[in-house]
């Protein structure tokens, strides 16, 4: 599990082209430069880019297309290998290997889905890979749409419980009302802890290059989603000289906006939201009295299964009395676990022919329960 700080870092299309029409390598490779030095001091980052639709456009020489979603998705899927390409050459400068990332809404609606999306995350910073992320557009309907990589990047700072979100845009930060309309608009520096204001909903524009698909109002409500599962966000220009890195160093640059809940307390309201789920294990004396110290829960600990449950799913931990004690994300299924529960955590491999992980259910993403109230984990 995470040790240090975690930061999601989005960059939009007007940052990689520098305000022009085709990506900008130099601006690219000062992404680059900065990330691997916050990288170097032991923090957790993963990049959230747009710019696919830029480059397939550049592949394919501006060509002159209808405006309708097939369109798009055949330029990201032209341009997406460029833009991975360019990542992965720019990186290697400081010697940071890149992992490709494709999600779309589905992958984190559904929570086996979301829960195999987390893992990967995992074992890619495990690894010391970067791990960069888009929308995969080729396969996305409106259905399944995340509509614009700011909310993306919100979904995957609440997915992998990111300390910060740092949205980088052509603007300086949120402003009290648009500056290319009104001069002199001030500076929102700060956004408590509290409900976003209306007159800030309705200062939020939207974009004026062309490249992107997003816009103030997008970033807003972003930065509105991922603070309401623990994040602390920045809006901030993402030309600004080593603005990542100055952001990470606590300097005040762009608009913070102050997280509304920890991510202890998003944890619980996940897990507790999957509290109409009545399958669940039974435990022995010393799984629980493990838990209760901050354990996890093994194998080796459960005496019975009951019910149907599936990988990823909400499940009741119950004591030898049948008393609920806590609720977790088990990271196995009822049938799995049927296979191994009494045994030891090294034998579910030889058991199942895979694993993942030892734990059935980890002490981070477990609720606890007293007198059917739920307490901190």
């Amino acid at each position: 599990m995470r040790k240090g700080k975690r930061i999601v870092v989005k960059v939009g299309t007007s940052t990689l082209t520098d305000g022009g029409r085709r990506l900008s390598p130099p601006r690219m490779v000062d992404l680059a430069r900065q990330i691997a030095l916050v990288r170097s001091k032991g923090v957790d980052i993963i990049l959230v880019s747009s710019g696919a639709i830029a480059a397939g456009r550049e592949v394919l020489n501006y060509p002159e297309l209808p405006r309708f979603i097939p369109k798009k998705q055949m330029l990201a899927a032209v341009g997406q290998p460029r833009l991975m390409a360019m990542y992965t050459e720019y990186f290697a400068i400081y010697g940071q290997r890149v992992a490709q990332v494709l999600l779309t809404r589905a992958d984190l609606m559904d929570r086996k889905r979301y829960l195999n999306a987390r893992d990967t995350f995992e074992a890619l910073l495990l690894q010391g890979i970067l791990p960069i992320v888009n929308e995969n557009d080729t396969v996305a309907t409106e259905e399944i749409r995340f509509g614009d990589n700011d909310t993306l990047s919100a979904q995957v700072a609440a997915l992998v419980e990111a300390d910060d979100l740092i949205l980088l845009t052509d603007q300086a930060g949120l402003y009290e009302a648009d500056p290319r309309v009104v001069p002199g608009a001030r500076l929102i520096r700060e956004v408590p802890a509290e409900e976003i204001p209306d007159t800030l909903w309705e200062a939020a524009g939207g974009s004026r290059s062309g490249l992107g698909t997003g816009g103030m109002l997008t970033k807003l409500r972003a930065a509105d989603l991922a603070r309401r599962s623990g994040t602390t966000v920045w809006i901030a220009q993402g030309n600004e000289e080593d603005i990542i890195i100055r952001i990470v160093n606590n300097e005040k640059l762009g608009t913070r906006f102050a997280p509304m809940i920890s991510h202890l307390e998003g944890r619980k309201r996940y897990l507790l939201a999957g509290h109409q789920v009545q399958a669940g294990v039974w435990i022995d004396k010393g799984a629980a009295r493990a838990l209760s110290r901050g354990g996890s829960l093994l194998p080796v600990g459960i005496i019975r299964v009951e019910g149907e449950f599936e990988r990823g799913d909400t499940i009741r931990i119950l004591n030898e009395q049948g008393k609920l004690i806590a609720l977790g994300l088990t990271y196995y299924s009822s049938s799995e676990v049927q296979r191994f529960a009494g045994k030891h955590s090294d034998q579910i491999e030889s058991i199942l022919g895979y694993t993942f992980g030892e734990e059935v259910v980890h002490h981070n993403h477990m609720v606890f329960m007293r007198n059917g109230e739920h307490e901190s984990a």
